[in-house]
């Protein structure tokens, strides 16, 4: 019986140390329909105004995404400090990722105002209360290709909520006006930009973004430079004009050989992790 309590406590205490994960579902009035979760939580401390958020789009790639194990990776080494993460699978990408209330030129992003209002009124709320805190100790958000572009857009009109976002090969061309058309205009016309441009807010954001080298071949301007790297070094540029945020507050990194793909956004994942959440 000694040795069998010995055995029992062991591994009880290796137990607490791991990752775990467990699916849910939240009905939102504003998507009106069931939302599909995955919650991913490492140890709870004692002390839950220690405990961190992380809100991630795209949901049903976590497991391409690596996640999980990666999360579990650095936690167990110290590297990161107590997270909760909720990933939530998308619907209709194409309507509810995007900018809010600005569709693009085809239509798409149309329901995106929706999903603003879900994860503003909604999700985290139930983050809140599923994690029993009145207030996380940091909360970002984060998504890749169009979930990084929503991830961003929703990060900017709510920094009272969010502190950080991280944004893996962001859709910063998702514009208002087809490229080939002749009035086109990279200022004018490439939603975020604009929006950017023509806000006044100075949200207290920090921002990390990542762009591969080989992820297209499309280059508007033929200047040599992937239209990824391109767009996504523009909006950079303009927060920094606008001095929106101080240097420090804004992490780029580019991989040269890098695609448009759930391998090399991985790859990168635990920078991420660090920068937003590290001890």
């Amino acid at each position: 019986m000694k040795w069998a309590g010995i055995i029992l406590f062991i591994i009880t205490m290796i137990s607490c140390k791991h990752v775990k994960q467990r699916d849910d579902e939240l009905y939102s009035r504003h998507l009106q329909r069931k939302v599909k979760l995955t919650v991913i939580y490492t140890p709870i401390p004692a002390d839950k105004s220690q405990l961190n958020l992380l809100i991630l789009n795209d949901g049903q790639d976590i497991e391409k995404f690596r996640i999980r194990e990666i999360t579990d990776s650095l936690y167990k080494k110290g590297a990161i400090r107590p997270l909760v993460i909720v990933a939530v699978y998308a619907g209709d990408r194409m309507q509810e990722y995007g900018v809010a209330d600005k569709p693009d030129y085809q239509g798409r992003g149309s329901r995106a105002s929706y999903y603003d209002a879900f994860i503003n009124d909604e999700l985290y709320f139930y983050a809140k209360k599923e994690a029993g805190v009145r207030k996380f100790k940091s909360v970002a958000i984060a998504g890749c290709s169009l979930g990084g572009l929503s991830a961003f857009d929703i990060a900017w009109n709510h920094p009272e909520k969010i502190d950080k976002v991280g944004i893996f090969s962001g859709s910063f061309w998702w514009r208002d006006k087809a490229a080939e058309d002749s009035t086109y205009s990279d200022t004018n016309n490439r939603i975020m930009y604009a929006k950017l441009k023509a806000s006044r807010k100075k949200p207290q954001l920090e921002y990390w973004f990542y762009a591969g080298g080989a992820e297209e071949n499309s280059d508007r301007d033929k200047d040599g430079i992937i239209d990824v790297i391109d767009d996504t070094k523009d909006i950079i540029s303009l927060i920094q004009r606008k001095n929106i945020c101080p240097p420090e507050a804004i992490v780029y990194k580019e991989v040269k050989d890098a695609k448009h793909d759930y391998p090399y956004w991985s790859a990168v994942l635990p920078e991420f992790l660090v920068w937003a959440f590290g001890n």
